[in-house]
């Protein structure tokens, strides 16, 4: 995973949102999955969040959100993921080590499609 800046808080990633109430779902993150905060996510065939995956087929090759807080799943966990009517600050969104800059723009315009907008410089 490629990793911020140690130190960064819910504030430095989320530039704005509608309402908590609206733009946030409680979910739960797969039980092996070490996700920081800002770290964009899909979502299994078995409704599990899991760190975003552009060659997957189990439904994690779709962006759906970017995680909240920093989450160690060593069993399944509960977290919050930003899915909707939201502005994030693209150095503080973490993406897959491995991520091409084809699949980080596919991505992104999947956020887009939910009203998740990463902006630079914000």
């Amino acid at each position: 995973m490629t990793s911020i800046s140690e130190g960064n808080n819910l504030g430095d990633l989320l530039k704005y949102e509608v309402s908590s109430l609206y733009s946030r779902d409680q979910i739960t993150v797969a039980k092996g999955q070490n996700l920081k905060l800002g770290t964009v996510v899909g979502c299994d065939k078995d409704n599990m969040i899991k760190i975003i995956n552009p060659t997957a087929t189990d439904g994690t090759q779709t962006a759906i959100g970017a995680i909240v807080s920093d989450v160690n799943a060593t069993e399944n966990a509960k977290a919050v993921i930003i899915t909707r009517g939201a502005i994030l600050a693209d150095h503080a969104v973490v993406w897959p080590a491995n991520i091409t800059e084809e699949q980080k723009a596919a991505a992104i315009k999947q956020l887009e499609g939910r009203g998740i907008i990463i902006r630079k410089g914000a």
